[in-house]
């Protein structure tokens, strides 16, 4: 099993910055992919962002809405992904979520991540 715990959320002002950080620890070498997740009150959870894991793919999805604001990316030695978040804007104020999944399609859709960190608050004020 893989256990994730993300940090790194927090209240900011509109077009501000922020990274995420998704720390995973148990069984991280079987783990394929992992994405963040946002989930805003009365919403559903949405990816926001996909990374392979394993290091010679380099394959990333971002949804249309964060691409050129967003980076995603890992540090395998460390067992940890980020979410570099810039120029936020208030409608993306959500808790992040990472998950993770043994598989190796880059999917969006919630279910198909088994793995899921406790989730980090980030407020974006206008």
């Amino acid at each position: 099993q893989v256990q994730l715990v993300e940090s790194g959320g927090g209240l900011v002002q509109a077009g501000a910055s922020l990274r995420l950080s998704c720390a995973a620890s148990g069984r991280t070498s079987s783990v394929r992919v992992v994405a963040w997740f946002r989930q805003a009150p009365g919403k559903e959870r949405e990816c926001v962002a996909a990374i392979s894991w394993s290091t010679g793919s380099g394959r990333t999805y971002y949804q249309e809405s964060v691409k050129g604001r967003f980076t995603i990316s890992r540090d395998n030695a460390k067992n940890t992904v980020y979410l570099q978040m810039n120029s936020l804007k208030p409608e993306e104020t959500a808790v992040y979520y990472c998950a993770a999944r043994y598989s190796i399609q880059l999917s969006t859709i919630s279910s198909a991540y088994a793995f899921w960190g406790q989730g980090t608050q980030v407020t974006v004020s206008s």
